[in-house]
């Protein structure tokens, strides 16, 4: 019989000694001061200070991660159990602030149980100066990751450690707002167990990963590899480019979008990108099969992916309401960063069912358009084979629209555009003729860019078609960096304005 031993847990400087290159980091901590704290509260800091080592809760400094120079604020448990007083706040405030004017990307490694109570109301308030240096650091375009550890709960989780751009979490920790303790306390049971889990966290869509300490360094550097600007020189137009597409039979390439073993995003993603890091959920407790949330890198060019996703098997038919809110935070991780965003359309239509209506599918699709149409950051759209209704509609809006010679756009399926007119399904390929559905009619009225050609079929070519998609995106975004801000807004207004003004 195997014994079963809780996993070791790293305190503050154990951490940063692993994470941050040997004999970089450098303290930022100046020494703290507590207005009048009682015998009782004074005793205990004293024996924190004895047990730990260290003068306060949190640890704070600079150091380099794999070479690349990071800012860093680690919560110490063992000091009264992490909890943050006045000056635990100001400590940490004050290194985001120095972190901001450095402008140096910050981790934040929180265990905590929340506010210390021996401060009272003031400590308790204090979460609000920490948040708000947070946004500021996050308002400047400077990326803040966090590495949730056991335990953090409390005010801590309901605060900066719940505010990254990307958030991963330590295996088994305890995640939550609530206390079990406190819980068992005032109700005289225990809290439920597997629910405050770091696991259950990611499978909620509420951290983007599970990760143990010791691959925190490399998935750091990974990520500030993307989230921070890069080159911007320009990518000369592939051969494989066309913005004149030839007129193919509409239901030629609907009939060859349909086959199941067309490439995807996720090939697209394999064969095409230099370096992949998934994103989890929409960070609000949903997380749904049909949409795939990255960081990708296309040659020397970093972006925020959306794909839709072919291969996302039974779990939902079709693209639901928390795929679009999945969809909206990684507009907002685009935006905030000012990273290109990459869309990619691949759906057979939006989900129709009563769980979609009750989840606001219909204004989970307004509130995407309204993102996209007003993003401040570079975009661009795939379409990489199917294009359906509302679920295609939600994600097209863009500077730059490349398409795969047999992608498609329609408001509705062929059928079902038939049902409305014919009234049977029978009629779909005459339909999809007369509605103008495929690149050679999009192509016409400016909305496709640049096709993408297949040879016959990307079915029959996967990781060449892919990599012909993969530099074509790169070419448009890295494009897309050379032209002025105001520029490409007014670019991407009148490029729908003007749809079917010539018709």
């Amino acid at each position: 019989m195997s014994i079963q031993t809780a996993p070791r847990r790293l305190d503050a400087r154990q951490l940063l000694a692993l994470v941050v290159d040997a004999g970089s980091f450098r303290s930022w901590d100046v020494p703290v001061a507590y207005a009048d704290p009682s015998a009782a509260y004074a005793s205990d800091l004293a024996a924190a200070r004895q047990k730990t080592g260290v003068d306060e809760s949190v640890l704070t400094g600079e150091g380099l991660v794999q070479g690349r120079r990071v800012a860093l604020m680690v919560s110490e448990f063992g000091f009264l159990g992490g909890s943050i007083g006045v000056a635990a706040a100001d400590r940490l405030t004050d290194a985001v602030e120095r972190a901001t004017r450095e402008r140096l990307p910050l981790l934040a490694g929180p265990a905590s149980g929340g506010t210390r109570m021996q401060e009272g109301t003031l400590a308790f308030l204090s979460m609000v100066k920490i948040t708000a240096a947070v946004r500021r650091h996050k308002e400047a375009g400077l990326p803040y990751l966090v590495y949730l550890r056991h335990p953090t709960t409390g005010g801590v989780m309901a605060s900066w450690g719940s505010l990254g751009h990307i958030t991963v979490a330590e295996p088994g920790a305890l995640l939550g707002f609530l206390g079990p303790r406190v819980y068992s306390a005032l109700y005289g049971e225990p809290f439920p167990e597997g629910v405050q889990t770091a696991e259950n966290l990611r499978n909620r869509g509420l951290v983007d990963a599970v990760l143990p300490p010791d691959e925190l360094p490399r998935t750091v550097h990974r990520a500030l590899a993307m989230l921070l600007p890069g080159s911007t020189v320009p990518v000369p137009a592939p051969d494989s480019l066309s913005s004149t597409p030839e007129p193919l039979p509409a239901w030629e390439s609907i009939r060859i979008s349909r086959n199941p073993r067309r490439p995807g995003v996720r090939q697209l993603l394999h064969f095409g990108a230099s370096d992949v890091l998934p994103l989890n959920g929409s960070g609000q407790g949903e997380k749904d099969p049909g949409l795939i949330l990255a960081l990708a890198r296309f040659g020397e060019t970093s972006c925020v992916v959306l794909g839709q996703d072919r291969e996302r098997g039974t779990e939902q038919a079709a693209l639901g309401p928390a795929s679009l809110r999945e969809a909206r935070r990684g507009m907002r991780l685009a935006e905030e960063l000012d990273l290109p965003l990459l869309t990619v359309i691949d759906t057979a239509g939006a989900a129709l069912s009563k769980e979609a209506e009750e989840g606001g599918l219909a204004g989970e699709i307004a509130r995407s358009l309204n993102d996209l149409v007003g993003l401040d950051c570079p975009t661009v759209s795939v379409l990489l084979g199917q294009g359906a209704g509302g679920g295609a509609l939600a994600l097209l809006p863009a500077d730059r629209t490349v398409a795969a010679r047999h992608a498609w756009l329609s408001s509705l399926p062929p059928e079902g555009a038939s049902a409305i007119v014919h009234r049977d399904t029978l009629h779909g390929p005459e339909m999809a003729q007369a509605q103008g559905v495929t690149v050679s009619a999009l192509a016409a009225h400016g909305i496709v860019d640049h096709t993408v050609a297949e040879l016959p079929d990307a079915a029959e070519e996967a990781p060449e078609f892919c990599r012909r998609m993969a530099r074509a995106v790169e070419y448009e975004l890295a494009s897309l960096r050379a032209v002025p801000r105001a520029e490409r807004l007014a670019r991407r207004t009148d490029r729908f304005r003007r749809l079917g003004s010539a018709l």
